[in-house]
């Protein structure tokens, strides 16, 4: 019998950003700094399809729109000089909800510093799996507690043609300014990232994503998975997670009438298996359910490991009375 390649006592929390973990959007320390009205930016993203779709255009990747318009923006000069490096900066601005980045800590250590938990090395790791811009995401005051982070990336200067032949030349050192796209990540392709997490191919880059691998293979199985996210646009992966039975939430900005109406509407239509404020404080409903979440699944793996113990190990003779 093949020794499996994990021992699947991995706990992911995988996180949406905007909205979720933010009450707002990344972009607007952005829009603050080159004193761009994100309302004006954002309906021109808006009607960005119509303007294509005149100019012959059928086949629009709407999710991913804004990532060439702020393009746009940097060539015209508005985001001047707009560079990977000040997109990081300028992540550090972003504004987070209440009892975070702690939560974060908070849910490691609950595992970390239980005795049953820790024979069994159980883990918690945190994903952010975003549309945003993955250079701001790392800059941001909750990096430091994530274990990994998916999401848009742009290219600086990319290099001009012949550029594999100019070895011993030396090529211009213009100022770095974002000017193509590297990694863009849409509201479908979100659930190729949580297969990486799954297959572990996050950890170990020789297992190809698109591999096939056995569940019991697999670093992350999905009933160990927890997604955290606030709207309609996550019903992709709120579907794969459900499917696969593992926890589903939905969040929605505190006093905000028309977010809780959204996210009481994905429960009625069976999408996710709760939702509550995006409000992380202790004894907060959000708080105790992922924690309450996080305990149960911890407490599932190890009744499966010492059943699995139990199975190969057997009982040891005993005299007969």
């Amino acid at each position: 019998m093949t020794q499996p390649l994990f021992l699947q006592n991995i706990i992911a929390c995988i996180w949406d950003f905007d909205k979720t973990l933010s009450p707002g959007y990344m972009q607007a320390p952005i829009f603050k700094l080159y004193q761009v009205d994100p309302q004006e930016f954002w309906k021109e993203v808006e009607q960005l399809p119509d303007f294509y779709k005149k100019n012959d255009l059928d086949l629009i990747s709407t999710d991913t729109l804004y990532l060439n318009h702020m393009l746009t923006y940097t060539r015209a000069g508005v985001f001047k000089d707009l560079n990977n490096a000040r997109l990081r900066e300028l992540g550090g601005k972003i504004e987070l909800y209440r009892g975070l980045p702690q939560f974060f800590e908070k849910i490691k250590h609950l595992v970390a510093t239980n005795a049953e938990y820790r024979q069994h090395d159980i883990q918690v790791e945190h994903y952010i799996v975003s549309t945003g811009l993955r250079q701001m995401i790392l800059g941001s005051k909750i990096a430091p507690f994530v274990d990994g982070v998916w999401g848009c990336e742009f290219v600086e200067n990319a290099p001009p043609p012949g550029y594999l032949e100019a070895v011993h030349k030396t090529i211009s050192q213009a100022p770095k300014i974002i000017s193509q796209i590297a990694y863009a990540l849409d509201n479908t392709t979100k659930t190729r990232a949580v297969f990486e997490i799954n297959k572990g191919s996050n950890k170990i880059p020789d297992i190809d994503v698109n591999a096939m691998i056995p569940d019991a293979d697999r670093r992350v199985p999905f009933q160990n998975m927890i997604y955290i996210a606030d709207g309609p646009s996550d019903i992709p992966v709120f579907s794969l997670i459900n499917r696969y039975g593992g926890r589903t939430f939905a969040v929605y900005q505190p006093e905000s009438t028309k977010e809780f109406a959204q996210v009481n509407r994905l429960q009625k239509q069976n999408r996710v298996q709760s939702f509550g404020e995006a409000n992380y404080t202790p004894n907060s409903q959000t708080a105790m359910w992922i924690t309450n979440a996080v305990s149960e699944i911890s407490t599932q793996i190890v009744k499966n490991r010492e059943r699995a113990l139990g199975d190969k190990i057997g009982k040891p003779p005993r005299h007969l009375e």
